[in-house]
C-alpha cells in the first residue's frame, strides 16, 4: 500500500502548527551568540546555554508567520519569480524546444548519456555553489528533454536537484556549507579535501545508479511531439540560444567570483528574458504577457519556499531551537568517540528540519559541538564531516527545504513518489558518509 502525503501547502502548513505547538511543550533557552570574525555571522557560545522566559507562540502569531516567513525569503522568492517568467519568454519565442532538438539530436542513439552527464554536471555546482533553488530556472528545459528522450518527470528532477545535493553533501569545497564549517571549527579552508574527494566519487556514482535503473523501468518510447508556434526563427533563435547561455555563464561567474546573491541573480535573468523578448520579435506587450504567463506557473512553488521558511520563523520566536540543539547534542559526551561521531550525524539531520539552511545549521551546532569534541578526543574535521554529511543528505527528504518541494511542485512530482525512489539510494549514501567518519576517528583524520 503507497502512502499518500497531503499536498505540499498543507503539509508546511501542518508543519507550521506542529512547530507552534511545541513552543508550548519545550522549555524555552537560548545560547548567548557572538559576532565570528572568520564568518561575519552571529555564532553561539559553547556553554552558555540558559532557560529564558517561554514565549509560546500563539494562534494569530502562528498564522502571521507565515508572511514572516515569506518576507524572510522574499530574495529567493523574487529569484524564483523573475526566473520562471524570463524562461516563460524563453519558451514563448520557440528557443527552448531549439535547445532540446539540438540535445536530442547529439545524443541521437544514446539517450542514456543524458542521465550520467546531467548528474555529472548538477553534481559539480552542488560541490562549487550547493545550486538548489537556481535548479528551478532548468525545469522547462529538462521537462522538456525527459519528455523527448522518453523518461519520467522524477527523473528530471533527479539529474538535477538531487545529484546537486548529493555534490553538496559531499563537496570538499561547497564555500555555504563546508567553508562555513570549517572556519567556525578553527580550521583551514580547504583541509581533509583529499579525504572527501575520496567518498564523494562512490556517493555521485551511487545516485547515478540508482536514478539510471529508475529511468530505465519507466522508459517509455518518445512521442513526437509537433512543433510549437516559434515566433522567432533563423538567426533570430541562434541570438536567443547565444544569449541564454551567456546568461548562464555570467550567472556562475557572478556567483563564484562576484558573491552575488538572489538579486543580482534575479536582475540578470530578468534581463534576459526582456532582451528574449525583443530579439524574438514578442514585441512588449508580448513580452509582458508572457512574463506574467509564467509568474502564474511560478507562483505556489515560489510561495511555498516562503512557507517553509515559516517553520523556523515560529520556532525562533518561540526560543526553542537552542534547546533542542542543547538536548540533542549533550548526552553525546557520554559515548564511545565512534559512536559519538555517527550519532552526529544522525542527529544533524534530524536538527535540519526546523532549520533547514545549512549555513544557518553551521554557525548554530558547530560551536556547540567543537568543545565538545575537543573534550572527547575527537577531530574537529570529523565533526565537521558528521555535520556535512547529516545536514546535506537530509536536504533530500526533509519537507522544509522549501527548495525541493518548490522544485517538486513545479515538476509535477507529488513528495511521496519522491520519497518512494530517494529512500534507497539515500540510505546507501547515509552509509558512504558513515564510514567516511568511522574511517575519520580511527585514522585521526586532522
Amino acid at each position: 500500500m503507497t502512502i499518500r502525503f497531503p499536498h505540499p501547502l498543507t503539509l508546511l502548513v501542518g508543519g507550521i502548527l506542529l512547530a507552534a505547538l511545541l513552543t508550548h511543550l519545550v522549555p524555552a533557552g537560548r545560547f548567548d551568540r557572538r559576532e565570528d570574525p572568520a564568518t561575519g555571522r552571529q555564532v553561539a557560545v559553547a556553554g552558555t546555554y540558559h532557560t529564558v522566559p517561554a514565549t509560546p507562540v500563539g494562534a494569530f502569531d502562528t498564522m502571521a508567520a507565515i508572511p514572516r516567513g515569506i518576507q524572510s525569503a522574499a530574495m529567493v522568492i523574487a529569484f524564483v519569480f523573475l526566473v520562471g517568467g524570463a524562461f516563460s519568454v524563453v519558451d514563448r519565442t520557440g528557443a527552448l524546444r531549439r535547445i532540446v532538438e539540438l540535445l536530442v539530436r547529439g545524443l541521437s542513439g544514446h539517450p542514456g548519456l543524458v542521465i550520467p552527464a546531467s548528474c555529472l554536471l548538477f553534481g559539480l555546482a552542488g560541490v562549487l555553489m550547493q545550486m538548489q533553488e537556481e535548479i528551478i530556472a532548468f525545469v522547462p528545459v529538462l521537462l522538456l528533454l525527459s519528455r523527448r528522450l522518453g523518461y519520467d518527470r522524477l527523473t528530471a528532477v533527479g539529474m538535477s536537484l538531487g545529484a546537486s545535493a548529493v555534490g553538496a553533501a559531499f563537496s570538499p569545497i561547497n564555500p555555504f556549507q563546508v567553508g562555513i564549517a570549517q572556519k567556525v571549527a578553527g580550521l583551514p579552508l580547504l583541509s581533509g579535501s583529499g579525504f572527501r574527494l575520496a567518498f564523494l566519487l562512490p556517493a555521485v556514482a551511487i545516485w547515478i545508479f540508482f536514478l539510471y535503473r529508475h529511468a530505465s523501468r519507466v522508459h517509455t518510447t518518445p512521442e513526437v511531439e509537433a512543433a510549437g508556434p516559434a515566433t522567432a526563427g533563423g538567426r533570430r533563435l541562434d541570438l536567443i540560444l547565444l544569449l541564454v547561455l551567456a546568461t548562464f555563464a555570467l550567472f556562475v561567474y557572478g556567483v563564484k567570483a562576484l558573491d552575488w546573491d538572489f538579486d543580482q541573480s534575479a536582475a540578470l535573468f530578468f534581463t534576459m528574458g526582456v532582451l528574449a523578448g525583443i530579439i524574438g520579435g514578442l514585441g512588449i506587450e508580448g513580452t509582458t504577457e508572457a512574463f506574467g504567463h509564467g509568474f502564474r506557473e511560478m507562483a505556489l512553488a515560489a510561495l511555498l519556499i516562503g512557507f517553509a521558511r515559516g517553520i523556523f520563523v515560529v520556532m525562533d520566536q518561540g526560543n526553542i531551537i537552542d534547546t533542542v540543539v542543547h538536548a540533542l547534542f549533550t548526552p553525546l559526551a557520554a559515548l564511545p568517540v565512534v559512536i559519538s561521531a555517527l550519532g552526529m550525524v544522525g542527529l544533524q539531520s534530524l536538527i535540519h528540519v526546523p532549520v533547514p539552511s545549512t549555513s544557518g545549521q553551521a554557525v548554530l551546532t558547530m560551536p556547540v559541538l567543537v568543545p565538545l569534541s575537543d573534550l572527547l578526543g575527537l577531530s574537529r574535521q570529523v565533526t565537521v564531516l558528521a555535520y556535512q554529511y547529516g545536514a546535506g543528505l537530509c536536504e533530500l527528504i526533509t519537507p522544509t527545504n522549501g527548495a525541493l518541494m518548490a522544485l517538486l511542485v513545479a515538476a509535477g512530482v507529488r513528495f511521496e513518489e519522491w520519497l518512494q525512489f530517494v529512500w534507497r539510494p539515500l540510505a546507501l549514501l547515509y552509509v558512504v558518509g558513515a564510514v567516511a567518519v568511522a574511517v575519520g576517528v580511527l585514522t585521526h583524520l586532522g
